[in-house]
């Protein structure tokens, strides 16, 4: 039997690229949001934070994630060592020294976002990602194919893939408690949270409550909320008494990061087959050499 040779491939190649592109041509994976002027959000106060990682726990258990026990949680040596939301815990907090006051250092609670413009959201081929009304940004594991361009488009390096898992890994992060809000409740790290470091609500209202308490303190705090305008706007909002990419978070530009994420795939793509047609491209090949194969062996 003769193996089939580049010439053979590169024409059969071309065959099936100019059915795909045309069966495929005009398409559009990333659905249209319109947010709500209600939309929600969270005032994370840095200031206030203990770092209990009460919010971590509650994270695990809402999202039927393996939380053990809430008292594991006063494990202080995670602490030494920066970590970032994964597939095992979609929130984190993380410990920063404070310049003004050694002995109380400043804990930074890191979960996805939910930009107002989501760059996963714009960068998923299928259409995978939805950015909601409410503000909240969701996978569907309905329609991913395992492509992780999100991953590699969130400006917050924020989505995770389940490598472990052989059959049906999924994309993991925050959804901002999506299932709960449905029901009136609030997120679960707003609600464990014993020291108020988070206030969940419309997001125009908790800008304007990190502005008043910027100007009722000000030798508390720097002059800034972090995600006010970073990458068009994020759900979540910080401030504190340190820059925010101080304390573990990207400087961003205010632009919206989707602008970067669709012109590398239109660089990509523009004199090429989407990926969808690409995997019906290779899909072709392969069912045309094993057709040839069985034909020979005949």
């Amino acid at each position: 039997m003769d193996k089939i040779n580049r010439r053979n491939f590169l024409k059969k190649a071309a065959a099936i690229a100019s059915v795909t592109a045309i069966s495929t041509q005009g398409t559009n994976a990333t659905p249209t949001n319109i947010l709500s002027d209600e939309r929600m959000g969270v005032l994370v106060d840095t200031t206030v934070c203990i770092g209990c990682r009460h919010c971590e726990w509650a994270c695990k258990e809402a999202h039927n994630i393996p939380a053990g026990q809430l008292d594991e949680y006063h494990d202080r040596s995670v602490f030494k060592n920066f970590r970032r939301p994964n597939e095992k815990a979609l929130t984190v907090v993380n410990e920063f020294e404070n310049p003004k006051n050694k002995l109380s250092p400043i804990y930074v609670k890191a979960q996805c976002n939910h930009c107002d413009h989501p760059a996963c959201v714009s960068a998923c081929i299928v259409g995978a990602f939805s950015k909601f009304e409410n503000g909240s940004v969701v996978w569907d594991g309905d329609k991913c194919i395992g492509c992780r361009y999100c991953m590699v488009a969130c400006p917050f390096q924020v989505p995770t893939f389940e490598y472990e898992k052989a059959i049906e890994p999924r994309i993991m992060k925050c959804d901002f408690c999506i299932e709960r809000t449905k029901k009136g409740m609030i997120p679960a790290c707003v609600e464990i949270c014993p020291m108020e470091v988070l206030t969940y609500g419309p997001r125009n209202e908790i800008i304007q409550l990190a502005k008043e308490r910027i100007s009722l303190y000000p030798n508390r705090y720097e002059n800034y909320i972090y995600g006010e305008k970073e990458v068009g706007g994020t759900s979540w909002v910080y401030i504190g008494n340190r820059k925010m990419w101080e304390l573990g978070m990207p400087k961003l530009k205010l632009s919206p990061a989707p602008g970067v994420s669709e012109s590398i795939q239109h660089g990509i793509f523009a004199y090429f087959v989407p990926p969808i047609a690409l995997y019906s491209l290779l899909g072709g090949i392969m069912w045309l050499t094993k057709k040839r194969s069985d034909l020979e062996e005949e």
